[in-house]
């Protein structure tokens, strides 16, 4: 289908894309890397007036090292991210979460900030920014503010980003040394997961002295197992120990039942594959862990 007439514009900063904004309104859509947005606009589900594409301000692109961070700006490629030496030795978990992203075209195309204002549920990078505890960094006619991940996830498809503003930088806390893997079930390849478990834990000899665990399609947004989490504190690595503590992985969940699995089948994949995560940040069961 052929998506309906509208107006495009592409500002050089991001001060000319905030005025576009508030000179448009409720007429206007942001364009990132357009994976998310364009097949919207294919299927007539919406039918903005202007796209305002942010594919020209070179702010927006890079990552640098912010001390105890890394920073992300909002127009970094899957594939500039998930092949980044401080991303892979400092947030091993975004690695290995984008190394499962759709495939390369979409990776080359997609961009970082994009998937995540998006906020669908079952994308695959949500799940590692609320395991991680990144920072969104938003931008408005009022300033800069910055969210945390438990608190940018509002609702299905729901952010802390306003109409009238635009996420310039995800910032990522430094878990340098921690192990790390993203388990994600699918029927087919480069589907959305039906479920999937990002895991990052950090070891102190044979025993799980942290781990911290997000939940992807297990409700409306982008989920913290946080009882595994606490289960998992100060456990030896062992197979029985980390199931035990995987068993807690659906509480506080709610997941959707579809043609893909009704919500019980949803919340066994969860528990089957955050054991698997864990163990496998964890370097045992075979999976290494870098």
């Amino acid at each position: 289908m052929i998506p309906a007439a509208f107006e495009y514009v592409a500002p050089g900063s991001v001060d000319e894309a905030l005025r576009a904004l508030s000179e448009h309104g409720d007429e206007a859509k942001i364009i990132a890397g357009g994976q998310s947005l364009l097949p919207v606009l294919r299927m007539r589900l919406n039918a903005p007036e202007w796209v305002i594409d942010l594919g020209r301000i070179d702010s927006l692109r890079g990552i640098r090292d912010g001390g105890d961070h890394l920073a992300v700006g909002a127009m970094t490629t899957h594939h500039e991210v998930g092949n980044d030496a401080g991303i892979h030795e400092h947030a091993l978990l975004v690695t290995k979460a984008i190394a499962e992203l759709a495939d390369a075209q979409v990776r080359h195309r997609g961009t970082f900030g994009g998937a995540l204002a998006h906020a669908d549920p079952a994308g695959d990078l949500g799940a590692p920014a609320r395991a991680l505890g990144a920072t969104f960094v938003i931008q408005g006619p009022s300033g800069t503010r910055e969210v945390g991940a438990d608190d940018f996830f509002v609702d299905l498809f729901e952010t802390a980003i306003s109409e009238d503003e635009i996420l310039t930088e995800i910032r990522i806390p430094k878990h340098t040394g921690w192990g790390a893997a993203y388990q994600k079930f699918v029927r087919i390849a480069h589907q959305w997961p039906i479920v999937a478990v990002a895991a990052t834990v950090r070891m102190d000899g044979d025993t799980i002295a942290e781990a911290r665990v997000g939940l992807t399609n297990m409700g409306a947004t982008p989920l913290r197992a946080t009882a595994v989490e606490e289960a998992l504190a100060g456990q030896p690595a062992t197979e029985d120990a980390v199931a035990a503590a995987a068993a807690n992985a659906p509480e506080g969940t709610d997941p959707p039942s579809d043609l893909n699995g009704d919500a019980d089948y949803r919340r066994h994949l969860a528990t089957v594959l955050t054991r698997r995560a864990v163990l496998a940040a964890a370097g045992r069961n075979g999976i290494p862990a870098i």
